[in-house]
């Protein structure tokens, strides 16, 4: 054989030794047999994966951890973990690890992740929804298109949908998932929830079965807060069933029994059944037991206060009923704000730690022994005083306002107090700063002290005013602007003008407002809450013009005429301080202003005389007290003033006359001078007047945020000499909506719903007129009460509805006056509160005892009324 022919069958051979080989090993990759009863460690010679198309090869490794050089078991804990995790992130709808290959050795394993990924949503829609619910469940489900589809995600979400239409008293609702590919994208399907509502549905019955006369249906059916029957006591509440809130008014209504004496009172077994496919019945099966009284009541380890001071605190006396509710409010609060109760007691004093614990020692047939164990503790002094959130208003400005300061005692009154003059301020939002998240208690029982953080939340607070309106066949323009919060310490601050210096709690407004030469007004004013920084006197200072002539500027003709002018020059100046006696709720306002009335030919009944000049000086005393908890929607307490304006007794002064061609003459007293024979530029050049004024409001939270306002108010303008008579300003002008129009100044008006403005105001002779009459409202009387419903509020804005009923009348003297002759009507309103604007509002209104001027009438509220 020669060599070529050797050498081809040598080839020959390695060739089928390598084809052999590799057709093994191929062979080998594809039956690789696990012994599950055998585990076997082999170490990662790599890893990849199958199957994915959102997902990158990287993100998924990510998640199982394994990578090449590590050791692992298979099959084992170590594979099965990866799986678990891989299925826990809810992507992938199928997940498995297999060997991809092993080496000759097999102590090496390739591994190979096989995945099936979920379908993505390309669009979730909504059927038989409304617009707005679609916008509330589309917020509350938060499913977005690219998401991925589930089991989870669908049960998920069909169960907050049911939620959502129970709560709105859907119970009977039923939703349906219709799953469907998307043709436009590929892998993608369309998911849509076929919501069937059926009917509302309504409680009509709740049956209270096992009580007795001691504790009625009517006290058991009140003690369910969300839970309501279609009882006519009923009639304002929600008659949905809501399950949460059941389960709740269930242990309310064996408070109920509880506070009738029944403590051992159970509720047996409850029923909720259908009778029809719109309402529900509820009955509720109870046990109530025997009734207990009080019998002997002790206190132990009391050592600051006697059991005698903390007897009359609790206010409960052997053979009281056994009320453990009213018990517990006495003894750790939870009643009206203004009641006084045992841990109060101790908390206003420091002993912040204290704790009460009442205690059954002995219960004899009906009567119950009850040992009040106290634990006093050690006062807390007051360290830390945080407060956050104060962006742009100064530190210092709220500190000032808190009555909690470092180093004293702790006092729950004071805090109480503290968080209630923070929403006072206007600054911040009154709502956060009074919930529970707006403030914080941190004992340190350790060191007997305590950290207090107020969280207020800053709200915009100035306002801005620029408005135009045809009204009346005229143009007018206005433009104001208020800074509420403007800071003079940071005037020379050029960093501060963005756009003016924020943050002193200061006001500084200007407001400009005409309609050419018809009407011009213009005024600014300026007030510093705490004078000096150090003390709470407030000083506040405003300077005023206004002019009417008339002009006429209107649709189609334009009479430009300055032969009737009516001005007024004027400028107060004012002191306020807060007062410690009878409490620090107090506060004395002094004022002083002046005004100068100029009239020209104005020929109208609104004052006594059409021309002449006349001076008013004036000294105002006012002492107010104000206890509400804020200002925009008060719920809780009052409001009183009490004021007295008075100028100088300038005819009390005078010893001379004018006869009637107006020369001068003496006279030796004040009481010889006639005045029917002066002019008016001679009798009112200097006016003269004392005017007295009263105004108290209260406000009672009914339930819930619902509030009762009632408030009363009286006026009355008197004079020092009866033969000078009344002054022909400063009187009141009542009824209508309370806005003075035009007239700003001269006057001051009162608003009476239901009838026409100032109609309410009487007329009197006068010869200096060439109308020959005028306002002569010189004393008046209101009455009001306001039930009140927020709808909205928020720092953005504050919304409320009103229904009213309101009784006032207006006489020209106090010998006229009858408190019993009232002018009655009634009503409805809303008021909106925009930061930027103010209040805003409008109500309608009957009048009742006016069929001339009242009946029905709509107002419009601009800025609050009183």
């Amino acid at each position: 054989m020669d060599s070529k022919m050797m050498i081809r069958r040598i080839g020959c051979v390695l060739l089928l030794g390598i084809l052999g080989t590799a057709l093994h090993a191929q062979s080998n990759r594809s039956s690789i047999e696990i012994d599950y009863e055998a585990p076997k460690k082999y170490i990662v010679g790599g890893v990849g994966v199958e199957g994915n198309t959102y997902y990158a090869e990287h993100q998924i490794l990510q998640q199982t951890g394994l990578h090449a050089g590590m050791e692992v078991t298979a099959p084992g804990e170590d594979i099965t973990n990866i799986v678990k995790r891989l299925v826990a992130q809810r992507y992938f709808e199928d997940v498995a690890v297999v060997i991809d290959s092993l080496s000759a050795a097999k102590d090496t394993a390739w591994f190979k992740i096989c995945i099936k990924e979920r379908p993505r949503v390309s669009r979730w829609t909504f059927s038989g929804v409304k617009t707005s619910e679609r916008k509330d469940l589309q917020e509350r489900l938060n499913l977005r298109p690219g998401r991925e589809y589930s089991d989870y995600v669908r049960s998920t979400s069909v169960d907050i949908i049911k939620r959502y239409y129970k709560e709105k008293g859907f119970l009977l609702c039923d939703v349906d998932v219709d799953v469907q590919k998307d043709s436009m994208i590929r892998s993608a399907i369309r998911v849509n929830f076929d919501v069937k509502k059926g009917n509302k549905v309504r409680i009509k019955h709740i049956n209270f079965i096992g009580h007795d006369g001691n504790v009625s249906e009517y006290k058991l059916s009140k003690a369910m807060k969300e839970t309501h029957s279609n009882k006519w006591y009923n009639f304002f509440k929600s008659k949905k069933f809501k399950e949460k809130e059941y389960q709740s008014d269930r242990k309310n209504v064996l408070e109920a029994f509880n506070e009738a004496g029944y403590r051992d009172a159970r509720l047996v077994r409850d029923s909720i059944y259908y009778v029809d496919d719109k309402h529900i019945d509820i009955d509720m099966v109870f046990d109530q037991g025997r009734q207990y009284y009080f019998r002997n009541i002790t206190w132990t380890g009391n050592s600051v206060y006697p059991s005698e001071v903390l007897d009359e605190v609790l206010k409960i006396k052997k053979g009281d009923v056994y009320d453990m509710v009213t018990m517990e409010k006495r003894l750790h609060g939870g009643g009206k704000q203004s009641e006084m109760d045992v841990r109060k007691l101790y908390m206003d004093n420091g002993y912040l730690f204290f704790n009460v614990t009442p205690v059954e020692v002995n219960i004899q047939n009906d009567s119950v022994d009850v040992e009040m164990r106290i634990s006093e503790g050690k006062p807390a002094i007051l360290n830390n005083i945080i407060i956050n959130g104060n962006d742009l208003t100064n530190e210092k400005v709220v500190r000032r306002q808190i009555m909690t300061r470092p180093g004293y005692l702790f006092s729950q009154t004071d805090f109480e107090r503290s968080i209630r003059e923070i929403a006072s301020l206007g600054q911040f939002d009154a709502e956060a700063i009074m919930s529970p998240g707006g403030w914080s208690i941190l004992p340190n029982p350790s060191s007997n002290t305590v950290d207090l953080v107020y969280n207020v939340t800053e709200k915009p607070s100035s306002q801005l005013e620029l408005s135009g309106g045809w009204g009346a066949g005229t143009f007018v323009a206005t433009a104001g602007v208020s800074f509420n919060n403007f800071s003079t310490h940071r005037i020379l601050d050029k960093n501060a003008w963005r756009p003016v210096p924020l943050g002193d709690a200061q006001t500084l407004s200007f407001r400009f407002q005409t309609n050419g030469t018809y009407y011009t007004t213009v005024s600014a004013s300026f007030m510093e809450p705490w004078l000096f920084g150090k003390k709470p006197t407030s000083l506040s200072i405003s300077g005023y013009y206004s002019r009417m002539t008339n002009s006429l500027l209107g649709l189609g003709a334009a009479f430009l005429r300055n032969d009737k002018v009516f001005e007024v020059f004027g400028f107060n100046a004012g002191l306020g301080n807060r007062l410690k006696w009878p409490d620090n709720y107090f506060v004395l306002y002094n004022n002083l202003s002046w005004q100068t009335y100029r009239l020209t030919n104005w020929e109208s009944s609104y004052f006594a005389f059409d021309t002449g000049v006349s001076h008013n000086l004036s000294y105002t005393v006012s002492l107010n007290r104000n206890s509400t908890d804020q200002q925009i929607y008060p719920r809780q307490g009052s409001d009183f003033s009490a004021s007295l304006q008075l100028t100088p007794p300038f005819s009390l002064f005078r010893r001379h006359t004018f006869d009637a061609e107006g020369n001068r003459q003496s006279v030796n007293s004040w009481k010889d001078i006639d005045y029917s024979t002066w002019s008016a530029s001679n009798r009112f050049k200097w006016i003269e007047y004392h005017k007295w004024k009263f105004s108290g409001a209260v406000y009672t939270k009914l339930i819930g945020d619902l509030v009762l306002m009632s408030r009363a108010q009286f006026g009355f303008l008197g004079y020092y000499n009866r033969n000078w008579g009344y002054s022909p300003f400063e009187g009141f002008q009542v009824g209508g909506d309370g806005m003075s129009g035009y007239m700003t100044y001269g006057a001051e008006i009162v608003s009476l719903r239901g009838y026409e403005d100032y109609s309410l105001t009487p007329m009197r002779y006068t010869p200096y007129s060439t109308a020959y009459q005028s306002y002569a409202g010189h004393l008046y009387d209101k009455f009001t009460v306001e039930l009140r419903y927020p709808v909205i509020l928020q720092p953005q804005s504050t919304i409320f509805v009103l229904a009213f009923l309101e009784g006032g009348n207006c006489w020209a003297d106090i010998r006229e006056f009858n408190p019993f002759q009232i002018k009655r009507s009634a009503g409805v309103g809303v008021r909106v509160f925009l930061p930027m604007i103010g209040l805003l509002g409008v109500d309608w209104g009957y009048g009742f005892d006016d069929t001339a001027n009242g009946g029905s009438q709509f107002h419009f509220v601009l800025g609050q009324q009183f």
